[in-house]
């Protein structure tokens, strides 16, 4: 009997949904294996479920049988890593470290994410300024693969048989396709492999000791140019380990959330800085904002947790507020996750801003991860025409971000929704190569069917 429609296992957050045959929920690594090894006997198609955050569609089924991993939740904290299930939440990772004075570093905005599903799309969010994607702070992974065999694979470990080799752009971030790189080691495959050559149950993550004490603020501007100037001179900044930009517009939807936003504003930049014993942060920090022509006065530092906090919200209440006034008006948002190289940050920025102002003035935000030359814009079209014509601009920005040396996506993953994109930074030749390496791990084609490759 097909699942209800209404299945919380058929949808993502973009609000994509599917359908499915049956929803599994395995209690351990052993049950996966043999539910993977039942499917493959049965040639049944599998769609492996985390948190539900996704906003690609990458976990939401077309048929077959979704397994979600949700009660794989063991943590165990060691000095130095943590070893837990795929199941178990961001949140509960950190909070789980935190006693030990530890934390994992990467940073996606939903820390309602799963560790398997930021695994399989290799998140990042705003702290990969400093501490890059996820993929650098994996140590360990159990993975099984189509036909039920469970891999235990280290770091080091490089794979069983030959790879094929891919460019990849000349980003600080990428999530489009698979990792195919000279001497990679065979763990790598899997992350960002979006459930497409295997199932992470387990994971070993490194965990860093928590800082000090961080300098951290909400640096206000009025003007973008002045921003961006400022964006420029901070990257070299020692310890710097969050840049994240909001343009005026996504300042103007939060100043219902947060009034105190300085009329004056016209962008912004979320800063923190990991401070060692003795620095005089405040001073430096003092120096920089002055001549940066920063609103100082109006401009906002933590002086406790709290603090930092509420700028965390603020920054991630700009892609809340954008959901809220979609869902509040029933129109469908176009979002992009393209990255460019660094030095081209200021001319994509640019793009941006002269075709939305000429096609989409007054409905549009730009915010995100200016520090990776990584900035989300999201249009919100009025009506279905318009919404068409936003998916064209989408396409050409996402052919624009590839000619400067970028990527189609930085961090979310293609999923089903942004299959699409993929001819766009990759050869058909490239595209049959990471095929191939479909068809050696998974012949019948039956993990995340119609993800990245349709």
């Amino acid at each position: 009997m097909p699942v209800p429609a209404d299945s919380p296992y058929l949808l993502d957050a973009s609000g994509f949904t599917g359908t499915a045959d049956h929803i599994l929920i395995p209690a351990n690594e052993h049950e996966v294996s043999e539910m993977v090894r039942e499917a493959a006997a049965a040639g049944t198609p599998l769609t492996i479920a985390g948190a539900g955050t996704g906003v690609t569609g990458g976990r939401v089924p077309q048929g077959g049988w979704v397994i979600s991993l949700e009660r794989l939740t063991n943590i165990e904290i060691e000095t130095g890593h943590a070893v837990c299930g795929a199941g178990v939440l961001l949140q509960e990772l950190q909070t789980a470290a935190a006693p030990s004075r530890q934390f994992y570093a990467p940073d996606p905005t939903e820390w309602g994410a799963s560790i398997g599903g930021t695994i399989a799309t290799n998140a990042s969010g705003s702290r990969s300024f400093q501490y890059g994607d996820t993929r650098r702070h994996v140590r360990a992974l159990n993975v099984v693969l189509a036909s039920g065999e469970t891999l235990q694979l280290r770091r080091g470990e490089k794979s069983p048989f030959e790879l094929p080799v891919i460019a990849q752009p000349n980003t600080t971030k990428n999530t489009a396709g698979y990792y195919l790189r000279p001497g990679m080691d065979y763990l790598d495959l899997f992350i960002g492999s979006e459930g497409t050559l295997g199932v992470v149950t387990q994971a070993e993550l490194q965990l860093l000791p928590a800082p000090a004490s961080l300098f951290t603020g909400v640096v206000f501007f009025d003007s973008d140019e002045a921003a961006l100037n400022a964006v420029d001179d901070w990257r070299p900044v020692a310890a710097l380990r969050m840049l994240e930009y909001l343009d005026e517009a996504a300042l103007g939807l939060l100043k219902t959330r947060f009034p105190e936003i300085p009329a004056e504003a016209r962008a912004a930049l979320l800063i923190e800085q990991e401070i060692q014993a003795g620095d005089d942060a405040e001073e430096a920090w003092l120096d920089r904002l002055e001549a940066a022509s920063a609103l100082l006065e109006a401009s906002w530092f933590a002086t406790s947790a709290a603090d930092r906090e509420r700028f965390r919200k603020f920054r991630h209440a700009v892609p809340e507020a954008v959901n809220d006034l979609v869902r509040r008006n029933q129109l469908t948002k176009m979002g992009s996750d393209f990255a460019v190289p660094i030095e081209k940050n200021r001319e994509m920025l640019r793009v941006y801003r002269d075709t939305l102002n000429r096609e989409f003035p007054g409905q549009y935000v730009i915010f995100g991860h200016i520090g990776d030359a990584h900035l989300h814009t999201n249009i919100l079209p009025g009506n279905d025409a318009e919404w068409q014509r936003a998916k064209k601009l989408m396409l050409e920005f996402a052919r624009q971000a590839v000619e400067m040396g970028g990527t189609v996506s930085a961090e979310h993953g293609l999923g089903k929704r942004k299959k699409d994109l993929l001819p766009l930074q990759f050869t058909p030749e490239e595209i049959a190569a990471m095929q191939s390496v479909k068809a050696r791990l998974d012949p019948q084609n039956l993990l995340g069917r119609g993800t990245l490759f349709g």
